[in-house]
């Protein structure tokens, strides 16, 4: 029926330099809201008009370059096709929630599950993807596209290329004063610009990943560890790694709101109250932190080839176990236990999605089970946004009205924190849980916890949602994270002078070297040039 439609349209006769054309006329005026309205902050149009128009035409001339190459790579209404879509999508969670497609942008696209990107998908994304997508697309394909010979399709296809180079040559000689400042002074600004942003970033990021998938060789960060034989005592510490928490809606760190009503109340609770994280992004943060090198020598597509503080641990004789109630580990447990917490089969308390709770299900029978000093990592879905209000039972919806949606632009900004903060108390049960459980295994053990998320959010602030925003100029509620202690009474870990170091300005670098410094772990690995995290006793009496 569709086909028998299209064929009683009148079918319009066109150039396939000029559909490219339109359809990059299309896509700069349609897909990049977030950038002109940026641009006019910085130049307002009616007294930049001139400039601000060179601006478009440099940007359509760009778009224009990639349309020509694409098309030489790939059949016409492919190019065009793939334009559209990316053009769509990527320009939708830029306007709605202030993000920028860059190569970590697009790793977590890659690396979230179902469930997370069902999160991501609304209706009023599926009304823009059929206006801006769908109808253009039925358009193109009324027109009847010129055949050309591939001599004259070269021929037309340099002399637009050349067009185009001249259009940018002009307007940026032609105001080079102004581009000068423009460059310089707005990097940020250009990140917005779809679609020539993320097809450079899905580039880049291709790039990178194939050069890292030919090492496969384990980069070994020490070739030695283990724990002293004069140590009688074993360990047993659980890190929770949590997920879009900042560290500024914990009420230990003064938040108005009570938002920590169980923990707060624990003895032994050293809160940290100045630590940035690795990135913006779980993709980057959660590998970062479980590196041995600084966030400065990071990289993140070497990674998951090098030898970080778990394959430390296990070279140790530490048991290792990774749970996890989020996408996954980011290939930071890819050579230990791991276990997944997502679905029903595993997880005993589940009801709109699977709950962190979930995860300390079987952990006592797997501690009975060990033998030696054990490490426990536990994943959470914690706060992940954008929605909220899935995080955390009915039962914790403290704080109301709380928003009820994915699409963030139908709630208020009270509405939006509202539910943000009801999934902080969730994890705040959370954590008294896990803390419940190392109590039964004290004096057994020598336990504590660690509690740290990957990155923070943005909750509307100067109008950005979310997270994953460029490190360099993204908001500290991006990248100020929680980062908890709980010290059990069997721990040798000195906690009145801990205390002392807890308002001290730190990173996520600090904790791996801190995990490490618990187990009293002896290597060859020189710990990093920064505050450690934790004293232990017989360091410092």
């Amino acid at each position: 029926m569709y086909k028998t439609l299209l064929s009683t349209l009148p079918k319009l006769p066109i150039h396939p330099i000029t559909l490219l054309m339109l359809v990059s006329v299309f896509v700069t005026l349609t897909g990049n809201i977030t950038f002109f309205s940026k641009l006019n902050v910085i130049y307002p149009f009616f007294s930049f008009w001139v400039f601000s128009l060179s601006i478009v035409l440099v940007i359509v001339s760009m778009t224009s370059l990639l349309c020509l190459v694409l098309n030489a790579l790939l059949p016409l209404k492919v190019a065009v096709t793939l334009v559209l879509v990316i053009t769509v999508l990527s320009s939708h969670y830029t306007d709605q929630f202030g993000i920028i497609i860059n190569t970590d942008m697009i790793r977590n696209a890659i690396e979230t599950d179902t469930s997370e990107a069902a999160d991501l998908f609304s209706i009023k994304l599926l009304i823009e993807f059929v206006l801006l997508c769908i109808l253009p697309l039925i358009l193109v394909s009324t027109c009847t596209i010129k055949k050309l010979t591939l001599i004259v399709a070269i021929i037309h296809s340099s002399l637009a290329l050349i067009g185009c180079l001249l259009v940018i040559a002009i307007c940026v000689f032609g105001f080079s004063n102004q581009y000068a400042s423009f460059i310089r002074e707005h990097k940020s600004l250009r990140t917005y610009i779809t679609p020539l942003q993320p097809i450079y970033a899905a580039v880049k990021f291709t790039s990178n990943s194939l050069a890292s998938h030919a090492e496969q060789t384990l980069v070994m960060m020490t070739a030695n560890s283990s724990v002293p034989t004069t140590d009688a005592h074993k360990e047993l510490i659980i890190m929770v790694v949590g997920e879009t928490a900042r560290a500024d809606h914990f009420s230990l760190n003064e938040y108005h709101r009570k938002t920590n009503p169980i923990i707060e109340q624990e003895s032994n609770i050293i809160n940290f109250t100045d630590i940035t994280s690795c990135g913006t992004s779980t993709a980057i943060s959660v590998p970062c932190m479980f590196s041995v090198l600084p966030q400065k020598t990071f990289n993140i597509d070497k990674a998951k080839h090098t030898q970080n503080v778990l394959d430390i641990l296990a070279k140790a004789n530490v048991s290792v176990l990774w749970r996890d109630n989020n996408s996954d580990s980011k290939n930071v447990a890819d050579r230990v236990p791991y276990q997944s917490y997502r679905n029903v089969d595993v997880n005993p308390i589940c009801d709109t999605e699977c709950r962190d709770v979930g995860m300390l299900n079987g952990l006592q029978e797997y501690i009975d089970n060990q033998q030696q000093d054990i490490f426990i990592v536990l994943h959470q879905m914690g706060s992940h946004g954008p929605a909220y209000y899935k995080r955390y039972p009915k039962e914790f919806e403290i704080f109301s009205p709380a928003c009820q949606t994915n699409v963030l632009s139908n709630c208020s900004d009270q509405q939006i924190i509202n539910a943000y903060d009801n999934s902080i108390v969730y994890t705040d049960y959370f954590l008294s849980k896990v803390i419940a459980l190392l109590k039964h295994n004290s004096p057994k053990y020598e336990t504590s916890m660690f509690y740290v998320s990957d990155h923070g959010e943005s909750l509307g602030e100067n109008n950005v949602y979310l997270h994953g925003l460029p490190f360099s100029f993204a908001p500290q509620a991006q990248k100020k994270v929680p980062l908890i202690v709980w010290v059990g009474e069997s721990s040798d870990i000195n906690v009145q002078k801990t205390l002392t170091l807890k308002d001290i300005p730190n990173s996520h670098d600090a904790v791996s070297h801190a995990i490490l410094a618990a187990f009293e772990i002896q290597s060859d690995i020189q710990p990093l040039n920064i505050l450690p995290l934790l004293k232990m006793n017989h360091e410092t009496d």
